[in-house]
């Protein structure tokens, strides 16, 4: 009883035990962590831009909604191509000396993980909008403003980035919507959010309890085990093209009744899912999905066959064969240059 009444003795092993618990629960663990892992070769470090902009994304709280970790389970595969690895976070280092908000990983997905945003949504007028009234392109999205890093302005000025947001979300707003240096930081640590490629080309491990693969409902296609075309029209083109494939007048053109989608084109058609499209000054530019997330010919079928039937269009789908010979073609012309 007396080492309890030793207000000394007591506070001194109290101390000591924490001490010894910390260097053995943390810090060792993390020594060997940073001595056991490194960045993957090919990582890119961020840009002055990017750094100022993960700032902002921490300043204004959107760590407590997103998450930045690919899980190895199969319902986190529309984040990412491969579950995520230490390597991936081996090259972020502290803020500064007194803050360490490395990583930001997150807790809760309250919306999407942004691990590979950068892959999936790389459009800089697409991140602007939705910064701007995220409403605006994704419907049902609860997700708040940020109009404090946009002004409103008479004339866009030099080197000045003007958000092209449609009449309906503009309430009294009289002017043109320009982009603060903030917004545009803040995008570009966004579109820095990409995987790296392991050396190798594989994967880092297997995405668990796969569910069974779905056909593609279009009409005389059901023996080609073509993905979900809905499915991944939903991951891939809903939130510039909206659900309803009417997009968004002044920012992203219209699937329904496009001669484009029901023409007989679908050498254009293609190209413009694997390599973007920026033909149209009156909408953004569209970036290049396939290329950017390594869509294979049967997924880009299976979008294809999508927005040929839905919305009221009514065309012919197409056979996964003609698809491949274009993305074929598109890949051994991209590579010739």
């Amino acid at each position: 009883m007396t080492f309890f009444n030793n207000h000394t003795k007591l506070f001194s092993s109290a101390l000591a035990l924490f001490l010894g618990l910390t260097l053995i629960v943390a810090i060792f663990p993390a020594l060997n962590n940073q001595e056991n892992n490194a960045p993957l070769p090919n990582a890119l470090p961020l840009s002055k831009e990017a750094i100022a902009g993960k700032q902002s994304f921490i300043a204004n709280g959107c760590v407590a909604c997103h998450t930045q970790q690919v899980r190895n389970v199969d319902m986190d595969k529309v984040w990412g191509s491969r579950p995520g690895i230490a390597a991936d976070y081996a090259g972020i280092s502290r803020t500064d000396f007194w803050r360490n908000t490395a990583t930001l990983m997150g807790t809760e997905r309250t919306g999407p993980d942004l691990t590979n945003i950068g892959a999936r949504q790389p459009g800089i007028a697409w991140n602007l909008v939705h910064l701007f009234q995220p409403r605006a392109v994704v419907e049902q999205s609860i997700m708040p403003a940020y109009p404090w890093l946009f002004e409103i302005k008479d004339v866009v000025g030099v080197g000045e980035v003007e958000v092209m947001v449609p009449d309906k979300f503009r309430k009294d707003i009289k002017g043109k919507i320009v982009a603060k240096e903030e917004a545009l930081n803040l995008v570009a640590y966004l579109q820095s959010l990409k995987q790296t490629p392991l050396p190798d080309g594989s994967i880092s491990g297997e995405f668990l309890y796969k569910k069974e693969p779905t056909q593609a409902g279009n009409e005389g296609l059901l023996a080609s085990n073509l993905p979900d075309g809905q499915v991944l029209y939903t991951q891939f083109c809903a939130a510039c093209h909206q659900a309803n494939g009417e997009g968004l007048k002044g920012a992203f053109p219209p699937l329904k009744g496009s001669p484009v989608v029901l023409g007989d084109d679908l050498e254009l058609f293609v190209k413009i899912i694997v390599l973007g499209y920026d033909a149209r000054a009156e909408f953004a530019t569209m970036n290049a999905v396939g290329k950017d997330n390594k869509l294979s010919p049967e997924e880009i079928t299976a979008i294809i066959n999508h927005e040929r039937s839905s919305w009221g269009n009514n065309a012919k789908p197409i056979a996964p064969e003609e698809v491949k010979k274009i993305v074929d073609f598109i890949h051994q012309t991209e590579n010739q240059k």
